[in-house]
């Protein structure tokens, strides 16, 4: 019974095979998409309801609240106790989602160190004024093998790879496992040809939009989205925050919200081929079925 990770870009369908696989298995789904974890943010995030959830237990959804920054560590230790109680039950963990560093820790032993609230505060102010670039460079010179790691774009891990370089006086690199510890676990990455993905983006944020996006954001909002350094960053949040603001319409959000997971799908898949563990299946007919081969071999 070891356990299934169902990893890929946003839109693949991989919280439909989970499902799959999960009855299939007679298991349980695990989440590890960072902003599922959010209460509230349900439209936003594709979260499955329960009727498309076909019973299967799903673990780690509508932890945190909105104002709450995301912290891997403490998902780490979250994930560590379901894993344990789903496979104590004789079930099968099946592990799903597109956050890479959320898969990791809960694939693997990641080691956390300690922080430092005011570098913290210095490197997330310098963040918020001259965005991910200058951190990025900075980071690329004090420790390269950390910053071929991480994705350029990704502010919150940079500053937290400077934080842990400036506090511990050991590069961050010194902290990533690699690919061989951990869990053994099958890995199963869902691809589908660039020009599809983009079409499913393209029209999933399209029934966001009808869904009611807004009303979710204008709601959240109310509850300190804003406040939240994690959640008000999060695809279509942050792009219709700007248009509570008056700084976007309707349609340029709609529009920027498309580009932006464009490009946030292209930095997932290139986070998971990095990992030689994940097998790549083509989605469309038959994936349950090939992804259960592999499973069984």
């Amino acid at each position: 019974m070891k356990l299934i990770a169902v990893v890929g870009a946003t839109a693949a369908g991989k919280s439909d095979l989970a499902v799959e696989l999960a009855l299939a298995l007679d298991g349980e789904v695990i989440n590890a998409d960072s902003m599922q974890l959010y209460r509230g943010m349900d439209i936003g995030t594709a979260k499955l309801t329960r009727q498309e959830r076909r019973g299967v237990p799903h673990h780690l959804l509508d932890v945190w609240d909105v104002t709450k920054a995301a912290s891997v560590a403490e998902y780490q230790e979250l994930a560590d106790a379901v894993i344990a109680d789903v496979t104590a039950r004789g079930k099968v963990p099946v592990l799903v989602g597109g956050s890479g560093l959320y898969i990791r820790a809960a694939l693997g032993d990641l080691d956390f160190p300690g922080t430092d609230p005011g570098i913290r505060d210095r490197l997330e102010a310098e963040l918020s004024a001259a965005g991910p670039g200058p951190l990025y460079a900075r980071l690329a010179a004090a420790d390269p093998a950390a910053a071929a790691a991480i994705l350029p774009g990704n502010g919150r891990r940079i500053v937290r790879a400077l934080e842990v370089i400036e506090l511990s006086g050991r590069p961050f690199s010194a902290t990533m496992p690699g690919y061989d510890a951990g869990r053994p676990a099958l890995q199963v990455g869902v691809q589908l040809p660039r020009a599809e993905l983009d079409h499913r983006i393209e029209a999933r944020v399209d029934r966001m939009w009808a869904a009611g996006l807004a009303a979710e954001v204008r709601q959240l909002a109310a509850r300190g989205l804003r406040d939240g350094k994690t959640a008000s960053r999060a695809l279509g949040y942050q792009q219709l925050l700007r248009h509570l603001d008056g700084t976007l319409t309707s349609d340029e959000a709609r529009d920027e919200t498309v580009r932006a997971t464009r490009r946030f799908a292209r930095r997932q898949e290139s986070w998971f081929r990095r990992d030689p563990r994940v097998s790549w299946l083509p989605a469309g007919a038959g994936l349950t079925v090939r992804a259960l081969d592999l499973y069984s071999r």
